[in-house]
């Protein structure tokens, strides 16, 4: 794919980024692979496919996309919508067994809610391994002899990232909020779109600044206790764009009544609109959505047996694991954003959910029911 290809797919990728954007599922060729080549398996949402090929840009290697219904990794894994159906399918249909010597399939980290290694490799015959959390990674990993760093294995939210999310809020809130306007009070247009994209911007490019106040539930910690699940931040969000508003008008001349009633109303309904699932548009906390984010993993020291999936394949890194002693331990536990992929992933079924109630959510309903949409969970 061509540079300028590339960036009109990751331009109409990010706009569009809350749709799915299905692309052709099977094998693709990255450089000149030959029989000892990595094999690499992503999902075939397209724009995680073009960054995957375009990060594994002077490599020779394999790449297997799985039908994930043109939804990003993390969120089909999770949803049941990358299954380990959808593994074995590619592995078996796409002529890669009769492509290579080995049977090592690299698997993205964050396909770990929904996608079970014993499941794959008994049905298969082949290995999984897990992969980074990024693309960008892959050529370090392969390096390292498919060992992964602290840094390899860990979610984070950086500053392109957060620009990426405010445009994929902003542009069809902006587009859909135009046209509802434009008959109804046409000159109020410009400074409509113009603040729903300034407003977003706002949001997530100042997210490092009053994350430290949130806690790992999105309920409020620290000096400043505000709830960012349940309408203690959007309360102060709206505040602090009716005090712009105030200024703006004293200095525009026409702070008056109407003019603060009128965009009073208009931004309160923006920064609702804006942050109706905020948590969720964050990789670094539950969907607000999302009753499971109460919810807390508990380690059962008598049935761990230090394997270590679990520190292999959290994107919070919560885990350390003693090798010697054969035990995990869970340092950053407040760090958990209750995705489930430990639970799912430990054959000795020593992590399970506990509710606030006490109620105990065992491994094998974590593996057999996912989460759909709005949190509640289904049958995959």
């Amino acid at each position: 794919m061509s540079l300028l290809n590339y960036v009109v797919v990751s331009i109409v990728g990010t706009i569009l980024r809350f749709f799915p954007w299905p692309c052709k599922t099977g094998l693709y060729d990255i450089g000149q692979p030959d029989r000892d080549s990595p094999v690499l398996v992503t999902c075939n949402y397209r724009l995680t496919v073009e960054r995957v090929r375009r990060a594994l840009r002077g490599l020779d290697a394999y790449l297997l996309v799985a039908n994930s219904r043109g939804i990003n990794v993390w969120c089909a894994a999770t949803g049941g919508l990358l299954t380990n159906h959808d593994v074995v399918s590619v592995l078996k249909t796409s002529g890669i067994e009769e492509r290579v010597d080995h049977r090592r399939v690299i698997l993205p980290q964050l396909a770990a809610t929904g996608i079970e290694t014993r499941v794959v490799e008994k049905k298969t015959g082949w290995r999984v391994v897990w992969g980074p959390v990024y693309a960008k990674d892959m050529t370090a990993f392969l390096q390292r002899h498919l060992q992964k760093t602290r840094e390899m294995r860990e979610v984070r939210f950086p500053w392109m990232e957060r620009i990426e999310m405010a445009v994929a809020w902003a542009f069809p809130m902006s587009a859909v909020l135009a046209l509802i306007i434009i008959p109804l009070w046409r000159e109020a247009t410009l400074p409509l779109v113009l603040l729903v994209w300034g407003l977003s911007l706002l949001i997530f490019l100042t997210f490092p600044l009053y994350a430290r106040w949130l806690g790992p539930d999105g309920r409020g910690m620290g000096p400043i206790p505000l709830d960012f699940g349940r309408g203690g931040f959007q309360l102060v969000a709206w505040a602090v764009l009716m005090l712009g508003l105030a200024s703006y008008g004293a200095v525009g001349g026409d702070l008056s009544v109407g003019f603060m009633v009128r965009w009073g109303l208009i931004s309160l309904a923006v920064v609702l609109i804006l942050s109706f699932d905020l948590m969720g548009s964050t990789p670094l906390y539950k969907s607000g959505l999302h009753e499971d984010r109460l919810l807390k993993v508990v380690l059962n020291e008598d049935k761990c047996r230090g394997v270590g999936y679990c520190e292999d394949i959290c994107p919070r890194v919560c885990y350390e694991v003693d090798r010697d002693q054969h035990l995990a331990a869970m340092p950053g536990a407040e760090r958990c954003v209750q995705c489930g992929a430990c639970i799912v992933q430990c054959p000795c079924d020593a992590l399970h959910f506990r509710s606030p109630g006490g109620e105990v959510i065992l491994p094998e309903t974590i593996r057999m029911f996912k989460l759909n949409l709005m949190g509640k969970r289904l049958v995959k």
